[in-house]
């Protein structure tokens, strides 16, 4: 990184060759965010474990005879398999939310949260590290509320002389809705033709 910032100094390297290597550098780091979430993670499970370690000591202070002893054992695994189950569901909800943004962020979404509260996530699958019907709901979203996207390109209005100074490419009308910064280009580019518009 060093020797790039270097060549950079010396003008043999440009700013995307560095942000490029740092994109490189980079891109196999885990983000804080996911750190501190497997951290929670691991606490939760903690948590958990001595909680069933209680449970069973418990039991053992409370149960007299094998009858009860059975009852009360099929009663904590069956409040054990519901709390797995509900875990498992946790986990699985939480990669999923993590695998949209980072989808969402290649996608060029200005705002996550706001494109994903316009998508269908029942119709939204994440199988094997891919989504199932996300792409075609960024697609429509792109053509219907682009404003939440980054442009691609350079976007907007026509420019005001597109070929290139020719007296035809221009009318009065067309001339009359411009607005100032169009204007003030076609008076750069072309000023004969700005002339005859505004006489």
């Amino acid at each position: 990184m060093k020797e790039l910032l270097e060549k950079l100094a010396n003008g043999e390297s440009t700013v995307e060759d560095v942000l490029k290597a740092i994109e490189e550098e980079t891109k196999d780091r885990v983000p804080r965010s996911r750190l501190n979430d497997k951290n929670d993670e691991i606490k939760e499970l903690k948590e958990q474990l001595t909680s069933r370690d209680s449970q069973l000591e418990e039991l053992k202070k409370q149960v007299t005879d094998n009858a009860e002893l059975t009852a009360k054992i099929q009663e904590l695994q069956s409040e054990n398999e519901k709390v797995v189950t509900e875990y498992e569901a946790k986990l699985q909800q939480k990669e999923f939310d993590y695998a949209l943004e980072g989808a969402l962020r290649e996608a060029k979404a200005k705002n996550p949260k706001a494109v994903k509260a316009l998508l269908d996530i029942q119709a939204v699958k994440l199988a094997d590290g891919k989504f199932e019907g996300l792409e075609d709901q960024l697609k429509a979203l792109k053509a219907s509320d682009d404003y939440l996207f980054e442009a691609d390109g350079i976007k907007g209005r026509t420019p005001a002389n597109p070929s290139g100074g020719r007296k035809s490419a221009v009318t009065k009308e067309q001339f009359a809705e411009m607005t100032y910064a169009e204007r003030a280009q076609l008076y750069t580019e072309s000023p004969e033709l700005y002339k005859q518009l505004t006489n």
